[in-house]
């Protein structure tokens, strides 16, 4: 990228994805999503890694051509740029199961540059920045509509009794007169 690219820059995302022992995961659905990204211009792919963490905890980088099935992903290898030092791939290790096999995805997000881009012009600097997970997001809203449920459940058993408390007691009175 340019001096001049610099200022045009999107927010830099990244993501590991770890399959579990005997399985890579890297799957043609996967490398079909990826790519419609990369070409509606949602992103720019800056790198891509696929990590190994042995059972003692020992770190391997493999290069995609090592790999077997990932043919689909072949596409980006030209693209990319090393990204990542030694230091950041053992951060990024430390969070995976020992015996398990990881894709990290690293890319621009080029539909927000023109927006990171008026930030830095204003004068902006930003400060902090998150994302909530969408595992996260789900399984939040999963629960609201499990107490929403409950909540909804609690008020139908207490209109029953207080229908059935009316209906007792106007049963009474009538049994009365």
């Amino acid at each position: 990228m340019s001096a001049d690219g610099i200022d045009d820059l999107g927010p830099v995302d990244y993501l590991v994805v770890e399959f579990p022992e005997g399985r890579v995961g890297f799957s043609e659905a996967l490398a079909v999503e990826l790519t419609a990204l990369v070409e509606a211009g949602l992103i720019r792919l800056l790198d891509l890694l696929v990590l190994v963490k042995d059972a003692d905890g020992n770190i391997e980088t493999i290069e995609l051509d090592e790999l077997e099935g990932v043919d689909a992903f072949r596409v980006f290898e030209t693209e990319l740029a090393e990204s990542l030092a030694e230091d950041d791939l053992v951060d990024l290790a430390e969070a995976m199961t020992p015996g398990s096999t990881a894709g990290v995805f690293i890319w621009e997000n080029t539909w927000a540059a023109p927006f990171a881009t008026a930030i830095r012009q204003a004068g902006g600097i930003v400060v902090a920045d998150g994302r909530i997970e969408s595992q996260d997001l789900a399984e939040a809203l999963v629960e609201e509509l499990v107490e929403e449920l409950v909540e909804e459940l609690v008020v139908e058993e207490i209109a029953e009794e207080l229908v059935a408390e009316e209906l007792a007691e106007e049963a009474a009175e009538t049994a009365g007169d």
